[in-house]
């Protein structure tokens, strides 16, 4: 007999803080993509097959649909190409500075995709400040290349190398010297165990990155938008963004039809990815031996040369085309000591209303957002572990979706739970509170998950002890669930802090002046023609989320393991 049943108080008042704080989470993360498919498949009130059948017929939506498969897909055999050779040679071999290569691979995925683009955009092209200036600019009037479904698919690939990098390495690292070992008694050699022994260990984890990194293409926004919208090219996102922005009598009917559609292509991604996730259990258990650490020898060298180039040219060239931009008079001035200026900077950072209160929400969102999701997903994650219930099994199969579909989607379901709150003539669309709801339901799971793995790892004795002594329920939370979940925790925080700051695909639908975010900011500059003061809040950006990577990975080694996402 446990101490939960011996002390039936205790158990009692663990079950209502349980059903409590699951009711929020539900209500927060599942409520709206059930009110999503209620609208999809009831437009008018009833069930309605042929309204739906009428969307989805419709060509607009067939060649939307082509086009998030198509970018989706080859961009994701970009991010594999890059993120596997990456992660194979950091975590099998015997590189230099391989702590450097991991920050530096991290960059891209913490900067927003719409930065990315404008960044990409300022490196390229006949008006490209930074080509200009070197006297390689195409002639005036030459299409920019980017604006197009190959430069859609080039950015796509790049912005999420980082996933297949992450998930990969993580296998890599559970693979035994002694594995190597034994092959090598056996005679095989070189190419032979990498593709007889690693590969085959790995496939599992490699299999689970490419799903979840063409989930995440296939809802990325901030890239289609930029680059597809000038050249007539619609995908799923842009095309439920561009429908929005038409308003009209049945357009939210219409773009629920549009969501749930690019919202069931994701979530066969997803369950593709939990699926090669429980393969890889079958994996041998690595960590109490020694990590592979494979010689390169004399190829070390050009090997170590070969990837720093390749991430001057994903990052550090396209950063300076953005900052090369951001210090000119007018875009498309060479860069010379007579056009330097920072009219640019001072007119976005500090004349412009609407940055100010841009960096204030997106700093509040993104910080209220991390708190509080840590607030819920502590004692709901412990107590979830201890009172196994048919509906908290439930929503933890669920809770990925809201994460899993794409922000587009998400947003959308948010206005049409919340544009008219029940039983009340209130609506919370167009305050800042729908995009900061909107934020708990997103990242929801980027909390939630790496708490729940943590405290599956604690020995019940510790609260059995606690609890045997007469410890109520909030000093076991606090002595003993919270220090011993704590770094699970705070790397959680801070992926939220990362990706909610920067975040534009939510957002784009939910703002309204005053209520502005950064990655909207920048959207609504670049797409006015502003593109100098769009570049100069984007490097700003750019810098901010520098500086906060380098703070905490320079503190890493003072943090508890398992604080800073991107080790280890």
């Amino acid at each position: 007999m446990t101490l939960a049943s011996a002390n039936p108080s205790s158990s009692r008042s663990e079950g209502r803080l349980l059903s409590l704080i699951l009711g929020l989470a539900i209500l927060v993360t599942l409520a709206p993509v059930a009110r999503l498919f209620f609208e999809g498949v009831t437009a008018g009130g009833s069930l309605n097959l042929t309204f739906l059948s009428e969307v989805l017929s419709k060509p607009a939506t067939h060649s939307a649909l082509r086009h998030s498969l198509v970018t989706a897909g080859l961009g994701t055999v970009i991010s594999v190409l890059i993120g596997s050779v990456f992660a194979f040679l950091v975590a099998l071999t015997d590189l230099r500075r391989k702590a450097a290569l991991v920050f530096c691979l991290m960059i891209p995925m913490m900067i927003p995709p719409q930065i990315t683009a404008l960044s990409w955009t300022q490196m390229m092209g006949p008006s490209s400040v930074l080509l200009k200036t070197l006297g390689l600019a195409p002639p005036l009037g030459a299409p920019q290349p980017l604006y197009s479904p190959g430069g859609i698919i080039l950015l796509l690939g790049i912005q999420h190398t980082s996933i297949i990098f992450l998930t990969l390495r993580a296998g890599l690292r559970a693979i035994p010297q002694e594995v190597v070992e034994a092959a090598r008694i056996s005679g095989a050699r070189g190419f032979r165990i990498w593709w007889q022994v690693v590969l085959p260990l790995t496939l599992p984890s490699l299999l689970a990155g490419v799903a979840i990194t063409f989930v995440t293409a296939l809802g990325n926004f901030g890239i289609p938008a930029m680059l597809g919208i000038p050249a007539g090219y619609a995908t799923l996102p842009t095309l439920i963004y561009q429908r929005l922005a038409g308003m009209g009598t049945t357009v939210l009917a219409e773009v629920a039809v549009l969501a749930i559609l690019i919202g069931i292509v994701a979530i066969t991604g997803i369950l593709i990815q939990r699926f090669f996730q429980r393969r890889q259990r079958v994996h041998l258990v690595g960590s109490t031996g020694r990590p592979l650490a494979i010689p390169l020898g004399r190829a070390r060298l050009p090997v170590e040369i070969t990837l720093w180039l390749v991430i001057a040219g994903i990052l550090v060239l396209p950063m300076m085309g953005l900052l090369a931009t951001s210090l000119v008079p007018a875009y498309g001035v060479p860069l010379r000591l007579d056009t330097v200026s920072l009219d640019g900077w001072y007119e976005a950072l500090f004349r412009q209303p609407s940055t100010r209160r841009a960096f204030v929400n997106s700093f509040g969102l993104s910080i209220g957002a991390a708190v509080v999701l840590m607030a819920l997903c502590l004692p709901l994650a412990w107590l979830m572990d201890r009172h196994q219930t048919r509906l908290s099994r439930a929503f933890d199969s669920l809770l990925d979706l809201p994460y899993a579909l794409p922000g587009v989607v998400l947003a959308i379901a948010m206005i049409l739970l919340l544009i008219n709150l029940p039983f009340t003539d209130l609506t919370l669309y167009g305050t800042i509170w729908i995009i900061f709801l909107a934020y708990l339901a997103r990242f929801f799971a980027v909390m939630f998950r790496p708490v729940q793995s943590s405290l599956r790892q604690l020995d019940p004795a510790m609260n059995e002890a606690a609890q045997s002594v007469g410890a109520p329920l909030w000093r076991r939370l606090r002595d003993i669930v919270l220090p011993l979940s704590a770094p699970a925790a705070a790397a959680g925080a801070i992926l939220v802090f990362l990706t909610a700051f920067n975040e534009l695909t939510v957002s784009a639908l939910l703002w309204s002046s005053g209520t502005e975010t950064l990655g909207v900011v920048i959207f609504n500059l670049d797409d006015s023609g502003e593109t100098v003061m769009a570049s100069a809040v984007a490097m700003t950006i750019v810098f901010v989320v520098m500086i906060l990577m380098a703070v905490i990975q320079l503190t890493s080694r003072r943090l508890p393991k398992g604080v800073v996402p991107w080790q280890s």
